[in-house]
């Protein structure tokens, strides 16, 4: 296709052999055309990888002395580093062939990054003109860039098939170009599209939903594109709720039958999982599979929101990504309020709008007012700042701390002027030892660009400076600007994150990345949750009964024929791993061998542990991943196996303990007079809350009823053989990958 603008002629160039389309020149223009710096020769260097992350503008002094501003953000500054940096010595005006930066990058002299422009290619010729000519920056009159348009924006294709993206840079004096060729192109799922150099998109086998990012001098622009498989979707389960609707609506207009609705003992130890952070106990299986009411599985949700299982899992949650972490024994005050009131806060089911405004509007001690915690662990704005704007909004500021974020529009004004709602808050000594008094200090409220020394006043992202008076705390109209209806991230953020939590995959991934440029698998499931949570008052308990109630929550694990390649259209239940605190529960819970942690009562559960100083004391939780917060991001908890967990697992001091804890479960079993079968039926609801099959009930019985012999030969004691056995038996069943993730 031609992405050429019509009665536009372009200079066209080669990097590397690949086909650059330059400066748009109108048609029947005579004479040679100047070289814009700007338009041009910065856009050359940005697509040759010249001023990456990775090589000339690295942080610091770039690479071997040579410094560029990331993918030529600040062109002014590209410019002085290249003409008058080092006496001049990069360029040659009166020998351009001769120049460094020519020799350099057409590998004529040694350089790092190898060949970067061919030394008879136009992009080298094009570099040599602009030298030749003076190498001068751009005049006034020089048009400027003003917009970015990509044709088309959207599509849907089939698999195997390919787009060629068109992409469209418009300027002040009218003109446009064709800047295809020189703007940078990244997939967001290669496994499901690839994209070349030159913008053609290369659909794979894997149906789904995928976008493309494209940027060019400061602006990105998005394609998404949807691949269908194309199955028949002949049955999907009766919706319960608009999630339902809009899930299987997707999946009906991408061709991905869902799975079948998982049996009620699965969903049982699923959302005990996901809610209470704990197994079912074998009695409440026998109860739950017995109940014959149509409206069981609701009832077991808002069962499992009112109890304080749900308060601990959850607080468990929030308080690591607040960074509740003890560095000093002198912290235990604060962690242990400050974990309390989250707790507290959960269980009453107070509005997520008006937790957030009681954390970023904290003053006072921590013994009257606990959220000040949060600010002994985060003292300095701009960490505050970043803090809240990647937990609260999903926004990840920290890149425009230096530069220009290089993915979203965010600049160093838009960071600084976020960072000023937290410049005003004082601190003194209180009379809790190690702790501060946090207070509103009077004044105005500045922050300073560190670049240009500009004094900013306090502006929400994307939002004017609001008026803020010297005696008024400018925290709160943050906390204001956050909660209102027309936020674009703050209820977003929080229904992709707890979407996450119940469906392993955030509709936006990771989940706090939102961003133009990272669009949603579902943007209409996701505009409807987040509406849905709006006009709920900012219910937390009513977002998680709304996810858990939805049959999309309910379906099977097990794939069909056609869906076992999904990995983001929710087409069947994504099973996960338990993590650490609550596989370390539920290992205690099917033991009957709590674990004891130091100073906290007997029977104490991981999930409800206040800070992460425990992690010291226990190999499991740290061998399992449990985060030490000092991270907003999810990311900080491990999820995935490893080698030394396995090991854990298998034969460590701690697991044979608890298997031969004379007052646990093996020892019970084996002394209690009643059938084998009914005790391997107790640790099967237990452990997987179900009924064992028929093979393996006759399994297990051949392994508890086999006689054991000893080296010797001789018979061993039967009550021995019988606690050993049953050891045995469990052993077995936590090392299974059934115990082992929620499915």
């Amino acid at each position: 296709m031609s992405c050429s603008p019509l009665g536009l002629r372009f200079r066209v160039l080669s990097i590397a052999g690949l086909a650059y389309v330059l400066s748009a020149v109108s048609v029947g223009a005579a004479g040679e055309q100047p070289v814009s710096f700007v338009n041009d020769v910065v856009q050359v260097l940005t697509k040759a990888g010249c001023n990456s992350g990775a090589c000339h503008a690295k942080a610091g002094n770039g690479q071997n002395g040579f410094q560029l501003s990331l993918l030529g953000f600040e062109p002014q500054e590209d410019f002085e580093h290249l003409v008058k940096e080092g006496r001049g010595r990069r360029l040659f005006t009166s020998a351009p062939e001769q120049s460094l930066l020519l020799k350099k990058a057409s590998g004529q002299l040694p350089h790092g990054g190898g060949v970067r422009l061919e030394h008879s290619s136009p992009g080298y010729a094009l570099l040599r003109d602009w030298i030749r000519q003076g190498a001068v920056y751009d005049n006034d009159s020089a048009p400027k860039f003003v917009s970015f348009e990509l044709q088309p924006s959207r599509g849907s294709l089939k698999p195997n098939d390919q787009q060629q993206l068109c992409a469209i840079a418009r300027y002040s004096d009218g003109t446009s170009r064709d800047v295809t060729e020189l703007a940078l192109y990244e997939s967001s799922d290669r496994a499901m599209a690839e994209v070349t150099p030159q913008g053609l998109v290369k659909i794979q086998d894997i149906s789904g939903n995928v976008a493309i990012m494209v940027r060019y001098q400061g602006h990105v622009a998005v394609y998404s594109a949807s691949v269908p498989l194309g199955a028949p979707v002949e049955y999907v389960p009766a919706a319960k709720n608009f999630v339902d609707e809009l899930v299987f609506s997707n999946l009906k207009e991408i061709g991905v039958p869902p799975s079948a609705v998982c049996d009620d003992a699965t969903f049982l130890r699923r959302v005990s999982l996901d809610i209470g952070g704990r197994l079912p106990t074998a009695e409440e299986v026998k109860r739950f599979l017995a109940d014959e009411d149509v409206n069981k599985r609701d009832r077991i949700i808002d069962a499992l929101l009112q109890s304080s299982d749900y308060a601990d899992f959850f607080a468990s949650k929030w308080t690591a990504l607040l960074k509740n972490r003890r560095d000093d024994t002198s912290d235990i005050v604060s962690n242990f309020a400050f974990h309390s009131w989250v707790r507290d806060s959960l269980l009453a089911n107070k509005p997520y709008d008006q937790f957030v405004r009681e954390l970023l509007g904290a003053t006072g001690s921590v013994i009257g007012n606990p959220p000040v915690a949060w600010y002994k662990r985060v003292k300095d704005p701009k960490q505050q700042i970043e803090d809240v704007a990647q937990l609260f909004l999903g926004v990840r500021m920290q890149c425009a701390q230096c530069h220009h974020h290089p993915f979203e529009r965010w600049s160093q004004d838009d960071y600084y002027s976020l960072a000023a709602f937290f410049t005003q808050v004082g601190r003194k000594p209180s009379s809790t030892r190690g702790e501060d008094m946090i207070f509103h200090k009077r004044g105005i409220a500045m922050a300073t660009n560190v670049k240009t020394g500009v004094r900013l006043k306090p502006a929400a992202l994307g939002d004017p400076a609001p008026e803020i008076m010297p005696d008024e705390d400018p925290r709160l109209r943050l906390a204001d600007w956050m909660s209102s209806p027309q936020n674009p991230y703050f209820a977003k953020s929080l229904v992709n994150r707890y979407w996450k939590h119940f469906f392993q995959r955030g509709l936006i991934e990771p989940e706090d990345d939102i961003r133009d440029t990272n669009p949603p698998t579902n943007p209409v499931l996701l505009s409807a949750l987040e509406k849905h949570f709006i006009s709920s008052g900012f219910d937390l308990k009513d977002l998680v009964r709304t996810l858990t109630r939805s049959q999309t929550y309910q379906l099977s694990e097990i794939p069909n024929a056609h869906n076992i390649a999904d990995r983001q259209d929710y087409s069947r239940y994504y099973p996960r791993r338990l993590q650490a605190e609550v596989l370390l529960d539920a290992i205690d819970q099917l033991t009957d061998s709590p674990t004891d942690f130091p100073n906290l009562p007997p029977g104490t559960r991981a999930v409800a542990l206040p800070d992460n100083s425990y992690n010291r004391s226990s190999m499991f939780l740290r061998v399992f991943g449990r985060p030490e917060g000092e991270s907003v991001c999810e990311c900080e908890r491990v999820n995935s196996s490893s080698l030394a967990q396995s090991l854990h697992l298998i034969n460590s001091a701690e697991m044979k303990s608890k298997l031969a804890n004379p007052n646990g479960r093996a020892e019970r079993l084996a002394k209690e007079e009643k059938p084998v079968d009914e005790k391997i039926r107790e640790l099967y609801l237990s452990a997987f809350s179900r009924e064992p099959r028929p093979d393996e009930l006759k399994t297990a019985i051949d392994f508890l009823t086999e006689p054991q012999v000893g080296a010797d030969g001789q018979p061993v004691d039967a009550q021995k053989a019988a606690r050993e056995n049953f050891q045995d038996l469990i052993w077995a069943l936590i090392n299974t990958k059934e115990f082992l993730f929620n499915h």
